[in-house]
């Protein structure tokens, strides 16, 4: 059912007025900020550019219109967030508090489970801001709407009390409305006819909340200069069922000598599908093999992917049904990810690595882990084999986790399998052992509340089972490389068997009680904080930086 706008706007003012009230002002925000001045040392500055000087000066004026788009998304994900934006950082008047609070996209800070930062706001609900803050899952489950789940509808409550569902283009009409106009005007500028097309159907797609033709569109693109990923597109912020999709948004420039060296991969898609370590019935399902890896210079985040921790790979879109057809794209984001492994993964790698394999920790062995880690989402069970419906739907908040462990090790796998064949050899396959290794390090930090965290926690304490690494006494970890790849083949199995089962119990056990980092790594954990070494990064970025 939906609603009328002005009912769901009025929703939103409450919360930006509950919002205001919560935020400290004055002394009491300055001596919040004087008890943790160290938290900003999380966060590595990088600024986001890229060459430009090979796009027209219409692809240029282009640009321009797509960041303005891509704004929008930003606007509209503080408010599936926690509210609007000017209201929640109107009472803070430290500088570097605001700053922080900005890249959280509130008062939570999401690398540290979650924890308010400006106390008086509390914990933060699970369901974000896509559901009523009272709304219990039991009435959830009772409220008989076919729309409740959607990816694209808010739940809200209607004049009666009781809960009702709202489509994103009409919760959200003012900033739907003006992205759309912003993306035809853009697609009017543009060179590349499928990029044209794709910005025209994606500005439909915003005004009607139904992606499929735009996603579809998007895959068919192969030659254009400039991308785009914009609307709503991942579940991680809800996590009360994992049902709504937030908003966000990437502005790409293609880096075609890489891409060019990465296209042949795409070819083997359908022998490694069929050769996935785990029981036929699993791996019955045939994805679309219409899949593209490309890599790119990202130069604007806006909105879900700019909170925190930064994306450095993208594989899209997430529709199952536009997966099975036609596939996915694999997006390298390289200057991001080039960031990461300069300024986090090498550091942490030179503190709790041993010695001896240090030089194994490169940045082709972390590009093509993360590659591959993209393209093994893709891959596996979109459905589950008992009628329980879409993966998705069936794991619920649990979802996200045991995904994102499925692309880390099914992509190992892909990495190892390609190299035997002979058709990988870009890297030693060390290489990629002990930098997926440090990677764990690396991702862990991210915290429980992160679905990637979560992911690297379940995997560190299986492969601490199975003796994939041992811990030397000086406080380094070596890699087992024959036990590493045994873990590694039995974990994908116990993956890939909770999906396809829609296990819904057997994940939750798991996570409970595996999903926390143990003492001793605790203990590692702090010694690299007490480097200052940065958990994540934060941007520089925009029009101006690229010199537009």
């Amino acid at each position: 059912m939906k609603l009328k706008t002005q009912l769901l706007s009025i929703a939103f003012i409450a919360v930006a007025i509950v919002s205001v009230s919560c935020c400290q002002t004055g002394k009491e925000s300055e001596s919040k900020t004087t008890e943790k001045p160290y938290e900003m040392k999380k966060y590595a500055k990088v600024k986001l550019t890229a060459n430009i000087s090979h796009l027209s000066e219409n692809q240029k004026e282009m640009l321009k219109l797509l960041f303005q788009a891509a704004d929008q998304m930003d606007q509209i994900f503080w408010m599936e967030n926690v509210g609007e934006k000017n209201a929640v950082l109107l009472g803070i008047t430290d500088p570097a508090l605001k700053q922080y609070a900005d890249i959280n996209f509130g008062p939570w800070d999401e690398l540290s489970n979650l924890a308010p930062f400006i106390p008086e706001y509390g914990a933060k609900p699970a369901g974000a801001q896509f559901y009523p803050a009272d709304m219990t899952k039991e009435e959830f489950e009772k409220f008989d709407d076919p729309d409740k789940s959607s990816l694209y509808t808010l739940i809200t409550r209607n004049q009666e009390g009781g809960l009702q569902s709202v489509w994103y283009h009409e919760g959200f009409k003012t900033q739907t409305e003006k992205a759309a106009a912003l993306l035809q005007q853009a697609a009017e500028l543009a060179e590349d006819k499928g990029f044209a097309n794709y910005l025209n159907l994606r500005a439909t797609a915003l005004l009607t909340d139904d992606y499929y033709a735009s996603d579809i569109a998007w895959l068919d693109m192969k030659d254009n200069k400039v991308d785009l990923v914009i609307g709503p597109i991942e579940n991680y912020t809800d996590q009360l069922f994992g049902y709504k999709a937030a908003h966000e948004s990437f502005i790409l420039i293609k880096d075609i000598e890489w891409s060019d060296r990465l296209a042949r991969f795409a070819t083997f898609l359908p022998d490694l599908q069929k050769g996935i370590p785990v029981a036929p019935e699993y791996k019955a399902e045939v994805p679309g093999m219409d899949a593209q890896l490309n890599a790119y210079d990202v130069v604007y985040y806006a909105g879900d992917c700019n909170m925190a921790g930064k994306t450095i790979a993208i594989n899209l879109p997430n529709d199952e049904r536009v997966q099975l057809e036609k596939g996915t794209r694999k997006l390298q984001l390289k200057n991001a990810m080039q960031a990461k492994f300069d300024q986090i993964l090498v550091p942490i790698a030179s503190e709790l690595i041993t010695p001896s394999q240090r030089k194994n920790i490169t940045f082709n062995a972390f590009f093509s882990n993360t590659m591959f880690h993209e393209v093994a989402h893709g891959l596996g069970i979109k459905n589950t084999i008992n009628g329980n419906g879409p993966v998705r739907k069936a794991l619920k908040e649990r979802y996200s986790s045991i995904e994102e462990g499925k692309a880390d090790m099914l992509g190992l796998y892909l990495v190892t399998k390609l190299n035997e064949m002979g058709e990988f050899k870009d890297t030693d396959l060390m290489d990629n052992y002990v930098t997926f290794m440090a990677g764990i390090f690396r991702s862990v930090r991210f915290g429980a509340s992160s679905a990637h965290g979560m992911a690297n926690m379940l995997r560190f304490n299986y492969f601490l089972e199975k003796g994939a690494f041992t811990r030397h006494e000086d406080g380094t970890y070596e890699v087992n490389f024959e036990a590493m790849k045994t873990a590694s083949v039995e974990l994908i199995d116990k993956i890939l068997t909770l999906q396809g089962d829609g296990n819904y119990e057997g994940a939750s056990q798991w996570i409970e009680a595996q999903g926390n980092i143990p003492d001793q790594l605790q203990q590692d954990l702090d010694r690299v904080n007490a480097m200052g070494i940065p958990v994540d990064i934060y941007f520089e970025q925009g029009p101006q930086v690229l010199g537009l």
